[in-house]
Parts: C-alpha cells; structure tokens; sequence
C-alpha cells in the first residue's frame, strides 16, 4: 500500500511524537534510556479523548492505564514510553503536564487515566538508578512535534535490542486514497526476539537495500539478557470506534508475526490503538452523543485491517535500519543491523 508522506504515525494529522534520550557511562553511572512520547491529538486531551482500545498478545508487562482504556474505551492522555522501572516517574511527570492546563482535575471534576508502556532495556541500561525523572517526561511531551520523526536508538529506545540487534523506535504509515480515504500510522518500541527469528533480509531486498557484506550476521550471546517485550501503537484517522480499534490491534499482531518473532514466554507484547477522526468531550450537557462511525462491512475496513499489518511490519523493521550500535551498562556493546542503501534505489 501507499506510505504516507513521512512513513511515520505522525502522518496521521495531529499526532505528535517527542523524544528525551539519556545516554551517560562513567565508573558510577550507566544510563542507556529515555522517554517517548506520543500526543494523538494537537487539542487538549483530557477534555477532548479519542476513543482507543488495547489488545494484550502476551501479558508479560508492566502498562499503567489500561484497564479504564478497556472499561471505558478512551484515551485521555499522551501515550508514554519508557523503560520498566521508569513507569511510575513518567506517569508522574505526564500527570503534571496535564494537570498544568486542567485546574479542574481532581478538584471540581474527575480524576485522570494516564496511559504508560514500558520495555525491559536492563542489559544496556542500569535500570536500578532510575535515572529517568518526572522532569524528562515532561521534556518529551513539550518537545513533541508533527512531521518526520527520529527512530531507532532514540527517546525509550535508546537501550532496547531487537533480534539480537540494536533496536528501539520504529514508524511506517499507510495511506489510503479514493472517496473513503484514511491513514494507519504506528509506532513501535522493539525490544524482543533472537537474531535467528527475524525476517527482514527478505523485507530488505523487495525495498530497496541491502546488507552490508562487512558485517557478520552472527547471534550474539546475551548473559542475563531478559526476554524482552514490544509496544505498538496504531493511530488512524478513519471514524471507527472502540470495538473497531481492537479489531485493528489484533491485526498489528499479524504485522508483528510476519517479522518473525514466536512470542517468548517472557515477552510484553502489548498493542494500544486510537483514532482521532473525532473525540469524546469530557463534559457534555446532553445525556447522549452522536457519531458517524464505519459500518463493518464498509469496504475501507479490510484496507484499514491491511493498512495496521503492513505498517507495523515496516515500523519493526524501521526500528533496526535506523539503530546505530550503542554501547551501555557493563561496557556491553550491541551491534546495528548491517543494512546498507542500494545506490540505485535509496529508500528511507
């Protein structure tokens, strides 16, 4: 299908993404981490939610914000990414961020559903130390902007490993055009699987790179390694509600299974998906509301279901051609993905 214009989820119009990337190594300090943010909305987002549902592969995870997205079927706040013991400081500081422009939260009206998703990046980061603060999330969130995005060693990325290889941030849009037009943008944050699992050399040479001969494609053996997880977030435009949107997550699950992966025992892997084709106000004097939403049997519904599967693929994959080796905790190095451009056809 077509990419959108900048092959990121923020060419679906409003999203904004930000990053803050933390990258320290001295004899007292390892930080290999960082914060990333998604807006699905240019507005406020607590007086205008969009409606977003989740769908849980394997539930080795540590999300905060989930089951009032499932009870309720919207979404209220960014989306943040971060690395698993950070979860609690990145909620704090995306709660300040909120509470800054709502004087009326916890006070005259409701509380706040802050939604959260974390990966385990233990292996090049000292998770321990807990280097990552409120301020940094509110660093991310402020520093969010439209347009292309950075990826791969970046923002919650920046200690993640993919297959066996530097991972982290990955994004790919589809576009469709016609009289019922829309656009799938996702973002993914790639932190799982074994070298031996993945699919993307075949991916690489029907779009337009290749592999970089210099460099051996060998397993690396990661002592105390963890299993690792993913996040995906799929961001659309079309006018589909909660019901709908989790049908779009299951299929960002076909994505993610043709890159390769089996989903091991230890694994979070964890699909969060919103349309902002129109938003919930918080505060509504009518006791109803009225939407326009896509029948089932619309034929855009099948292009939206393709759309999430071949954006999310492309996203993993994004994830690792954009990586750059990072060396972190231990003086523990992980090695790119050794893909190069075809001079003849240089596709980003």
């Amino acid at each position: 299908m077509k990419k959108g214009k900048w092959n990121s989820i923020t060419d679906v119009n409003g999203v904004k993404v930000g990053h803050v990337t933390l990258h320290e190594q001295s004899s007292s300090t390892s930080a290999c981490t960082g914060v990333t943010a998604i807006l699905p909305h240019e507005g406020n987002l607590f007086e205008q939610k969009v409606p977003a549902a989740s769908f849980v592969l394997n539930g080795f995870g540590k999300t905060a914000g989930l089951i009032q997205v499932e009870e309720l079927g919207v979404i209220e706040s960014p989306i943040m990414l971060t690395n698993t013991f950070s979860v609690g400081a990145v909620l704090e500081g995306t709660l300040q961020y909120i509470l800054d422009s709502n004087p009326a939260i916890g006070d005259s009206t409701s509380s706040l559903n802050i939604v959260v998703g974390e990966c385990n990046d233990s292996y090049l980061n000292a998770m321990r130390e807990m280097k990552v603060r409120p301020t940094h999330a509110l660093e991310a969130l402020r520093s969010a902007e439209s347009g292309p995005i950075a990826q791969g060693a970046i923002g919650a990325g920046k200690g993640m490993i993919c297959y066996g290889r530097k991972g982290g941030i990955g994004s790919a849009s589809r576009v469709i055009e016609g009289d019922e037009a829309a656009t799938v943008g996702v973002l993914t944050l790639t932190n799982f699987g074994d070298e031996k699992e993945c699919l993307i050399n075949e991916w690489l040479k029907r779009n337009g790179y290749s592999c970089d001969s210099k460099s051996e494609q060998t397993t690396t053996d990661f002592e105390d390694k963890p299993d690792g997880s993913v996040m995906i977030i799929v961001a659309t435009d079309a006018p589909v509600n909660e019901r709908q949107l989790k049908r779009l997550a299951k299929r960002a699950a076909i994505g993610l299974g043709r890159t390769g992966t089996s989903l091991h025992n230890g694994s979070g892997d964890i699909i969060i998906a919103f349309s902002n084709a129109y938003t919930i106000p918080h505060a509504n004097e009518l006791s109803t509301v009225t939407q326009t939403i896509l029948r089932d049997d619309a034929p855009l519904m099948n292009k939206l279901f393709q759309a999430t599967i071949e954006a999310t693929e492309e996203a993993v994959y994004q994830s690792l051609i954009h990586a750059e080796t990072t060396t972190g905790r231990k003086n523990r190095t992980v090695e790119r993905w050794p893909v190069k451009l075809r001079e003849d056809n240089p596709k980003s």
